[in-house]
């Protein structure tokens, strides 16, 4: 893993931004792996930017985004199909048939996991996967105890989880219990991996993924089995190391 510190948030944002316009520039026809949360939104800011001012162009990629709430229909203002369209989609040039997520409203979720994993594969692969980190080490929704070797299913969501996503709720009682996400194996047979930390309140699970071994119990560890993931953080996401 290489770890690369940035002074704030805004300049983490810029640098992961370019990351990801290097991938699409070297391949044009790049599938991103999108992340959803707080973190991100600087970067989508940023490549929205680069789209507007630099001319850079989506045309040709696709993306897979990481997950999406169980019960929720995608146009719903919560659901992540909604916070994609805000935050990216709806302000470049990518072809709206040329972007996925899991379908959280399906009748039948275990057939939508086995869908999802064979649209992955039918595009050929992930070529940049983007990742946050939950404070208790999840990636995706992929909580303590969750084995590596699973491919996308459905997860009962843990209760710190349902609590940081509160805030984007009314109460905690309207966030949805569980969601479908991209397995562990999932993410690591990505091609590339950038993760994103920003904040004083990453700061302990950084120091942690630093630190302790592949387990999973810690399912951020298991990207150390990964040849070729970046890890962007800001100073505060970086004060315990």
């Amino acid at each position: 893993m290489n770890i690369i510190e940035f002074a704030d948030k805004d300049q983490l944002g810029k640098a992961a931004a370019a990351f990801i316009a290097r991938t699409i520039e070297s391949k044009t026809d790049a599938v991103l792996g999108l992340a959803t949360g707080g973190t991100p939104i600087d970067t989508y800011k940023e490549l929205i930017q680069l789209h507007q001012t630099e001319q850079l162009s989506f045309k040709q990629a696709r993306t897979v985004n990481l997950d999406e709430y169980v019960g929720i229909d995608p146009n719903h203002e919560n659901s992540y199909m909604t916070y994609m369209k805000r935050h990216l989609f709806d302000h470049i040039d990518l072809p709206s048939d040329q972007y996925f997520l899991p379908n959280g409203a399906a009748s039948h979720l275990e057939e939508e996991c086995l869908r999802y994993d064979q649209l992955i594969e039918d595009l050929g692969g992930i070529d940049l996967q983007l990742l946050g980190i939950g404070q208790n080490g999840h990636i995706g929704f992929n909580e303590p105890g969750t084995p590596f070797d699973s491919k996308t299913h459905v997860v009962q969501l843990d209760e710190h989880t349902r609590q940081a996503n509160a805030r984007y709720f009314s109460s905690i009682d309207e966030v949805p219990t569980h969601a479908i996400t991209m397995g562990i194996a999932s993410i690591l047979s990505s091609k590339k991996i950038l993760l994103l930390a920003s904040g004083k309140s990453k700061a302990d699970v950084i120091q942690y993924l630093e630190r302790t071994e592949i387990h999973p119990d810690f399912p951020a560890s298991a990207l150390k089995l990964h040849e070729d993931v970046t890890i962007f953080i800001d100073r505060e996401a970086g004060s315990l190391r």
